[in-house]
């Protein structure tokens, strides 16, 4: 057994872009561009399940707009686009990159540990891509998302579970050599969405600790395509397997939803 993996490897060998591992192991992604798999379709299927064309909008930590600047496919860049969906859709980031989103109705540079320059229940829903494992304070930070959210409003936020394989493997390697580690394992990941991670709010019980008091939390564990896999498709294909078998609570991705109570 040991000799014939050994093979497949060297069959399977050539470094493959993450495009052309998609459409091998996803057929139908050959068809639409994305797999049935896919984590973001996801996550923005929700929120487009609940926005509302009257909605104030922030998407806290927005960055250069890097999802629709950079996806190739077009319905899942559509969907994750809000800009004209709602009556106003703000921006922010400690990256002054921000200011030069271009699918954001205003922009603004924040700072760590400031207070968000917003007006209290400002907002209807906030969206935190990949963001919740960048926060190094995260009672801080809640409170914040929570002073500036209407009551009944939610954050919706999307980030590595702290106990699966993808914040796992990237907390085995110093924030300092992240840059060039996923330029290997991530191909195409680009050294500007690069940022330190902490990983103090990626757990279930932690969001539920952290936001409880003034909000019904809301948690699924889930699964994307392989996202570490070196081009490889031995590799892909082992962390596809992975990915359908791991418990629940093992699992790559957290899909938070956090609804501000009515009186918080």
């Amino acid at each position: 057994m040991y000799a014939h993996a050994l093979k497949r490897i060297r069959e399977d060998d050539a470094i493959l872009n993450s495009r052309d591992l998609l459409h091998r192991f996803y057929p139908e992604s050959n068809v639409s561009g994305f797999s049935h798999a896919d984590g973001m379709v996801t996550f923005y299927a929700q929120i487009a399940s609940v926005l509302k064309p009257t909605d104030i909008v922030l998407d806290f930590g927005s960055g250069r707009g890097e999802p629709l600047l950079d996806d190739e496919v077009a319905f899942r860049r559509n969907l994750s686009n809000l800009q004209g969906r709602c009556a106003r859709l703000d921006g922010c980031d400690i990256d002054d990159a921000v200011l030069e989103h271009p699918f954001l109705d205003a922009a603004k540079v924040i700072q760590v540990g400031a207070p968000l320059p917003y007006s209290d229940s400002q907002f209807d829903l906030i969206v935190a891509r990949w963001v919740f494992e960048h926060i190094d304070d995260p009672l801080f930070t809640a409170h914040e998302l929570i002073r500036i959210l209407k009551p009944g409003g939610l954050i919706a936020a999307i980030t590595p579970n702290k106990f699966g394989y993808l914040a796992l493997s990237a907390r085995s390697v110093p924030n300092k050599l992240h840059t060039r580690t996923l330029a290997a394992v991530q191909p195409g990941r680009k050294p500007q969405d690069v940022f330190p991670t902490r990983y103090k709010l990626n757990r279930r019980s932690t969001l539920q600790q952290t936001f409880g008091d003034s909000a019904d939390v809301f948690v699924a564990y889930g699964s994307s395509e392989p996202a570490y896999h070196f081009g490889n498709p031995f590799l892909y294909r082992g962390v596809k397997w992975l990915d359908k078998h791991l418990p629940e609570t093992f699992q790559p991705i957290l899909f938070a939803y956090i609804r501000k109570k009515p009186r918080a």
